[in-house]
Formats: C-alpha cells, sequence, structure tokens
C-alpha cells in the first residue's frame, strides 16, 4: 500500500475513533439517572437519619429532641445494649421508630485494637450468619419487632482474609429489605443502588450548615442520603450534635425543601418497589 494510501486509512480510522468516544462519552449536561427516579409526591429527594450501636446517649439525650421534632429515625442495635436501657428503646419502638440490626457483637477487623479479639477476619460466614440471626432473636424477644434492615458494623462486609475472604453482603441480601455501609463519599442513586450496599453519609462531627449542603446536593441530584450518627449530645468526636440535628429536622421537614424524611425501612420499601 502506497503511503498516501496508507494515511487515508489511518486518518479515517483516527475519525471512526473519535466519532465513537464522542458518542460514548459522558455529556456534562446529560441529567444524572437519579433525577429521572420520581420520588413520591414530586419529592426531590429521600433522607433518612440512622444511629448505630444502640448507645446510651441515643435513649437518654437523643430520642427528646426526636420526639420534639416529630421526626423517626433508624435505630441499629445490638441486642446487649438494648438490655442497658430497654425500657428507654421499648418506648422508642411505641413512639414509631425503626429498629435496625448491627450483629450481637459489633465485629469488625483486628487492626482495631478494641475488635482485636472479636476480628472479622477469624470470621467465617457461617459464623457472621449467627452473629445477624441471634441478634434478631433477641430483639424480637426484647422489644417485639424483628429487623427488616441491617447495617455493617465500621461498613465493613468480608470475613477471612487472604484468599479465604468472602464478601458476606449475600447473607445480609437474604435476610434483610437493606444492608447500610458507612463512611461513604456520596449518597445513593435510587435507580441504581444495590439496598443491600446502600451508601451512608457520616452526621457525626458536622455543624448544620454543612448537613444541609449534603442534603441541597442529594435535592439537586434526586438522591438517597442515610445519615449516620453514634453517639448524641454535643458535637465532637462520633458525636451528632443535636442542636444542629433539630435544626436539621426543621429543615426536613420544609416542604419549600422538597425533602422526603422517612426511616430507612420506609425508603428503602419505595426504593425496591420502583427501582
Amino acid at each position: 500500500m502506497r503511503v498516501r494510501e496508507w494515511s487515508m486509512v489511518v486518518a479515517a480510522g483516527f475519525a471512526g475513533a473519535l466519532y465513537v468516544a464522542a458518542q460514548t462519552a459522558p455529556n456534562p449536561a446529560e441529567k444524572p439517572a437519579a433525577r429521572h427516579f420520581k420520588w413520591p409526591e414530586g419529592k426531590r429527594a429521600a433522607v433518612s437519619l440512622s444511629f448505630d450501636d444502640s448507645r446510651l446517649s441515643q435513649i437518654d439525650a437523643g430520642l427528646a429532641v426526636l420526639r420534639k421534632e416529630g421526626v423517626k429515625a433508624t435505630f441499629y442495635v445490638q441486642a446487649p445494649g438494648v438490655e442497658k436501657r430497654l425500657e428507654g428503646w421499648k418506648k422508642a419502638v411505641a413512639e414509631g421508630h425503626e429498629i435496625g440490626n448491627h450483629t450481637v457483637t459489633h465485629p469488625c477487623t483486628g487492626n482495631y485494637p478494641f475488635s482485636r479479639n472479636n476480628a472479622l477476619e477469624d470470621y467465617d460466614l457461617e459464623k457472621m450468619a449467627r452473629e445477624m440471626d441471634d441478634n434478631n432473636q433477641q430483639i424480637h424477644k426484647l422489644l417485639g419487632v424483628t429487623p427488616r434492615d441491617f447495617a455493617y458494623p465500621c461498613g465493613l462486609k468480608f470475613v477471612g482474609r487472604g484468599k479465604n475472604t468472602k464478601s458476606y453482603v449475600p447473607l445480609v441480601a437474604e435476610r434483610f429489605l437493606s444492608g447500610r455501609v458507612y463512611l461513604d463519599e456520596a449518597p445513593s442513586d435510587p435507580s441504581f443502588v444495590d439496598l443491600a450496599q446502600a451508601m451512608g453519609t457520616p452526621m457525626d462531627d458536622l455543624d448544620f450548615e454543612q448537613m444541609k449542603k449534603l442534603v441541597d446536593d442529594a435535592a439537586r441530584d434526586g438522591s438517597w442520603i442515610i445519615f449516620v450518627g453514634h453517639e448524641m449530645g454535643t458535637r465532637a468526636y462520633q458525636t451528632t450534635d443535636l442542636p444542629a440535628l433539630a435544626r436539621l429536622c426543621e429543615y426536613l421537614k420544609d416542604p419549600a425543601n422538597g425533602i422526603w424524611l422517612g426511616t430507612v425501612e420506609q425508603v428503602g420499601t419505595y426504593v425496591h418497589e420502583h427501582q
């Protein structure tokens, strides 16, 4: 083939590649898929408030704020923690808060000193299944409800180590409507999210303006934020600031902002049915 002919072939191939790239490249003006998901009553986004570990401050301080604001949250609990404030947790159930499963013993990686003797690296799938099933049974015995939603302790979704590492996401999918993760960098796209790995957005350590910005970003994109907190009190490490939480609740309830504020079970059920 002559040089001129070869050059024409190369040029044609390059032009074709550019055409294909242009057809497949993201269009900055195109709306995210989440915006095409229809939330109920014309809402722009959904927000769920969740709190982990059945910590004492949730009963001693947090419930009063949620009660005053008329807001229902999802509490992912461990049965031994529930026993420490049993009457308070019974009241939480009576007031309409959701109770989720957070395992019995909260196993995390042994790289955390607190979990070295209860490390996921030393678990197998059968042992993890018992953690979830036993907690469900104990919670039902204590509170008369059976959790439909699960939160991964420390946001970690594996058992074992090295070549023997296994995901326990399938175990969660078999047992629960949803499994909430932790420390995720984005909210869930309701049109795409795998409910067994729903994204969790940290709420601890934030002031109201920081919380509001996350909500406003979700409203722009049509997403679902599951906020994650631990202690409830004065803003500090792993503590959701209660004055900021109260302001957030007021903002979420304002019809002008177009936010659906529901428990993880409420929003998750809707997403499951309309995905």
